[in-house]
C-alpha cells in the first residue's frame, strides 16, 4: 500500500520508517513564536534551562511581530522588548518585526518554507503553511520552550483524508465560498485530527492565495494540517524564493497513487453560490441571499486568510463597480497581510481609491482576528470579516460577526446591508 503525504513528511523528519497512530520523535525546521507568546517562551526556556544556556539552532528560530503590531500598550511593548533581546543574545536573527506582517505568509515570502518542513508555532493557524505541502501545526508556548533544547517535537502520525475539487467558479464566487461550504458540510469536529490532502483540477488551477485560503481554516474544523503539493505557477513562485531543492521535495514528498485514506470527498465549484458563516459560529453556514439586507456596523478584510493582494484585488473590483464609495453607515477596514502585499496594493493605485471610497487602509497585521486590535466592535453592533473564526465576542464583548469573501464583504460595505456580489458585479 502507497504512503499519504503526511506519512512521508514524518518519516522524513523522524529519520525511520512509520505507520498511522504512531508516537514518534520528529526534527524541527523551525521553531517559531508572535509577539503574542513568544515572550513566555522565552522566559520558560530560560526558567528551566538558565540563562545561560543556548538554543539548539538560532539558525531554525524566528520570531514574528504581528498580532499586535505597533504595540497598542506598554505590556506589549516590554513583551517585544523581551524577544527582541533574548534574540540579541541566541544569535537568532529571523526577527520580524512590526513593520512586515503576518508571521506565516512573511515566512513564505522570506523563501523560509519548503514542502515536508516541520514548522512549530505559537498561531493556531499556523498549519496554512500545508498550502505548499508543509507540516505546520501550532502548538503551546511549552512545546516552542522545549524545542529550542534538542530541534524535536513528539507527535501521533495522523489518518489522512483526501478532498478532491473540480469545477470553475462563477463570477462572484471564490476560493472563500468553497471554504465556507466545506466548514458548513463537515462541521466542527469534521477533520477530527485528520491530515487533509487538497487536490483536483479546481485546486491544481489555484493560485497561492486561493491555496493560502482555503487551509487557513483546517483548525476550525479540528483538522491537524493541510497539505498542497506545489505545481504551476505556485511551484515556479516558491523555487524562485525557496531554491530548487523545493522540485525535489514534491517529487519525493507527494502521495503516491495507491495511498489509503480514511475518507475521500468529492466536490464541485460550478454551481457554487456566494456563503457566510452566520453569527456565532464558522459551520452555521447558509446562502448570502438568505441573510442579504441585513444591517452591517462594520466591515474587515484582511487577515491570515484573505489579506494576500489578489484578495484584496477582488475586494477593489467589487468596490468599482459598485461606484467607488462605501456607504456612510459602515465602518470599512482593510488590512494586507504583509509589507509586501501592502507594497504591491499602492503600486496597483488601489490605495488611494480605497481611501477616497471612505476605506480605512491599516499597516500590515493579524489586525481584527480578536478584540485586542483597533477596530473592536462594541456591545450590540455587527460586523462582516474576512477572518476564520466569529464566535460570540471574538472581536469585542456582546458583538456579532458574519464571516465571508472578500468580494461579499465589500459588496456589503457598499450597500451598507449584507450584499450577494453577484448583484453588483452583474
Amino acid at each position: 500500500m502507497g504512503k499519504t503525504a503526511i506519512h512521508k513528511i514524518m518519516e522524513r523528519a523522524a529519520g525511520k520508517p512509520v505507520k498511522v497512530g504512531d508516537r514518534v520523535w520528529c526534527k524541527i525546521d523551525w521553531a517559531t513564536a508572535r509577539d503574542f507568546g513568544g515572550a513566555n517562551c522565552v522566559l520558560q526556556f530560560e526558567e528551566e534551562m538558565g540563562k545561560e544556556a543556548k538554543v539548539w539552532d538560532p539558525d531554525k528560530i524566528a520570531y514574528t511581530f504581528d498580532l499586535q503590531a505597533p504595540s497598542h500598550s506598554e505590556k506589549v511593548s516590554k513583551n517585544q522588548k523581551i524577544i527582541r533581546e533574548f534574540a540579541k543574545r541566541q544569535g537568532i536573527k529571523r526577527v520580524f518585526d512590526i513593520n512586515h506582517g503576518i508571521g506565516q505568509h512573511v515566512m513564505l515570502e522570506a523563501g523560509m518554507i519548503k514542502p515536508g518542513d516541520v514548522v512549530l508555532g505559537t498561531d493556531s493557524h499556523m498549519n496554512l503553511l500545508g498550502a505548499v505541502g508543509a507540516f505546520a501545526t501550532g502548538v503551546g508556548n511549552s512545546d516552542i520552550a522545549a524545542s529550542y533544547i534538542n530541534g524535536t517535537n513528539w507527535f501521533r502520525v495522523p489518518e489522512t483524508m483526501k478532498i478532491e475539487v473540480s469545477g470553475k467558479f462563477q463570477k462572484g464566487v471564490c476560493m472563500r465560498d468553497l471554504l465556507t461550504h466545506i466548514v458548513g458540510d463537515l462541521g466542527a469536529g469534521g477533520m477530527d485530527f485528520l491530515a487533509v490532502e487538497f487536490c483536483g483540477e479546481t485546486i491544481e488551477n489555484s493560485s497561492l492565495a486561493d491555496r493560502i485560503t482555503l487551509c487557513s481554516m483546517v483548525t476550525e474544523m479540528s483538522g491537524k494540517v493541510p497539505l498542497i503539493m506545489p505545481n504551476g505557477e505556485v511551484l515556479d513562485w516558491l523555487v524562485a524564493r525557496a531554491g530548487d531543492e523545493v522540485k525535489k521535495r514534491v517529487q519525493e514528498l507527494s502521495a503516491d497513487a495507491d495511498a489509503e485514506y480514511i475518507k475521500v470527498i468529492k466536490y464541485n465549484v460550478d454551481e457554487l453560490v456566494p456563503l457566510a458563516s452566520c453569527p456565532d459560529a464558522p459551520d452555521n453556514v447558509k446562502p448570502i441571499r438568505e441573510v442579504a439586507g441585513t444591517a452591517v456596523d462594520q466591515i474587515h478584510i484582511g487577515s491570515c486568510s484573505n489579506g494576500r493582494f489578489e484578495d484584496i484585488k477582488a475586494a477593489y473590483e467589487v468596490l468599482m463597480a459598485g461606484g467607488g464609495k462605501v456607504s456612510p453607515k459602515v465602518r470599512a477596514i482593510i488590512t494586507p497581510s504583509t509589507t509586501e502585499v501592502q507594497l504591491a496594493c499602492a503600486k496597483a493605485g488601489m490605495i488611494e481609491k480605497f481611501l477616497e471610497a471612505g476605506i480605512v487602509f491599516t499597516n500590515p497585521t493579524c489586525s481584527l482576528c480578536t478584540a485586542e486590535h483597533y477596530g473592536a466592535l462594541p456591545d450590540g453592533d455587527i460586523g462582516c470579516s474576512t477572518t476564520n473564526r466569529n464566535f460570540i465576542g471574538k472581536v469585542g464583548k456582546g458583538s456579532h460577526t458574519y464571516l465571508m469573501s472578500p468580494m461579499s464583504a465589500m459588496a456589503t460595505a457598499v450597500k451598507g446591508v449584507i450584499t450577494d456580489p453577484r448583484d453588483i458585479l452583474g
